[in-house]
């Protein structure tokens, strides 16, 4: 495929339709035997004075049937919504320059991966604050979570008076480098933009986005993307890898800090090699070792020496395994390309007992739709062990 193809015009953010109709509740409506028909009674009650019977018929059809009408005459177009948020990985990353303002400039190949948390919204009756639950502790429940600051972006933007329900159950670990907040702010927006009948589009949602984070707009692509400057500059590619392509995440307890990260990271001994070159590469001959370079592995492994550690061990014990293994973002994940099974010292070394492991496969979504679940998953650790929500 030419480069210049590959990274062709996609005319993927257009405004979006309202995807969904008027929930209507026929389920509730009672249709030959049922559930509430199998329920009916009759209830006899003897007058013992005069001996007469009287006999009380209850048949709740007619109130249920009331019911219904009452709910498709009174309900919103759109009153909950249950939305898949995927976290990505970095497939390179080559960092080319530190800017005025004190970012970095960079280049990389994002995709979108099968791994995600799922979001549940509902509208609240509140018009003046969301209200937001998760599975995990250590999650910040107020507008230092990022759904929140979006949907605080999304009403700020279009002038909305909806206030939000929300339940995150979180399956992607935090400080993975898997932007696993990011996506979930993508998330939030997407669904304001539902509830409030697609007043946005597609390209002001990703622009609007950048506010937020510098990895949010990327979720605005279709999945596969050409990201540079701090990453806000997203243009949407073909996936350049096949789906069925396996990989597993590993990542220890101990988290990398992104800002520590960058300030150990020195430019005159990062890759000379040119991103294009990679991605080009990538496109043609698939994902292998030597274009899987990321720039932030040298300073990532200064903080935290163990993880470079895990890496090697990955890599010795692979024996072909994988076709690539390699930190994503900032880190703390290693991911191995081209097997879904985590070599066996992970299991067997005390040391790696409370990593989080999981199985992927690269995603991408269809033009005005968001992010599908993959019917199976498999992810194991930490994160599926606590609860917090509030009151």
């Amino acid at each position: 495929m030419a480069l210049s193809q590959f990274l062709g015009h996609n005319p993927i953010l257009q405004p979006c339709p309202n995807l969904f109709e008027n929930r209507r509740v026929h389920s509730l409506r009672l249709h030959g035997s049922s559930y509430f028909n199998s329920k009916s009674r009759n209830v006899r009650v003897m007058v013992s004075a005069n001996r007469k019977q009287v006999e009380i018929v209850y048949d709740p059809d007619e109130r249920i049937n009331k019911l219904a009408d009452k709910v498709d005459n009174e309900a919103p177009p759109l009153s909950r919504l249950s939305l898949f948020s995927p976290c990505k990985i970095n497939v390179f990353l080559r960092i080319t320059n530190k800017r005025e303002d004190g970012f970095h400039d960079l280049a990389s190949l994002f995709h979108v991966i099968s791994l995600g948390d799922v979001i549940k919204f509902s509208l609240s009756p509140s018009k003046s604050k969301d209200r937001l639950s998760t599975n995990v502790s250590g999650v910040p429940l107020d507008d230092r979570n990022l759904i929140i600051k979006a949907l605080n972006l999304y009403r700020k933007k279009t002038g909305s008076d909806n206030f939000f329900w929300i339940h995150l159950d979180k399956k992607v670990p935090t400080g993975a480098g898997l932007g696993g907040g990011s996506s979930n702010a993508a998330t939030a927006l997407w669904a304001a933009n539902q509830f409030n009948g697609c007043l946005a589009t597609e390209k002001e949602l990703q622009e609007w986005s950048s506010e937020i984070g510098s990895d949010v707009p990327f979720f605005f692509s279709q999945g596969a993307a050409y990201c540079t400057g701090r990453g806000e500059v997203v243009q949407n590619i073909p996936p350049p890898v096949p789906f069925d392509i396996p990989m597993v995440l590993i990542k220890p307890q101990q988290a990398c800090s992104t800002a520590e990260v960058y300030k150990r990271l020195q430019l005159d001994t990062t890759s000379s090699v040119d991103p294009l070159k990679l991605l080009e590469r990538i496109s043609v001959n698939g994902i292998s070792q030597d274009v899987c370079i990321n720039d932030l592995e040298p300073p990532a492994f200064q903080v935290l020496p163990s993880l470079k550690r895990l890496k090697q061990r990955v890599l010795a014990a692979s024996r072909g395994q994988y076709d690539a293994v390699f930190m994503s973002g900032s880190g703390s994940t290693i991911v191995g390309i081209g097997s879904p099974d985590p070599p066996q010292f992970v299991y067997d070394d005390n040391e790696y007992k409370d990593v989080f492991l999981s199985e992927a496969n690269f995603l991408t979504r269809e033009e005005n739709h968001w992010y599908r679940e993959p019917s199976s998953r498999s992810a194991s650790g930490p994160a599926s062990d606590f609860s917090q929500s509030i009151p």
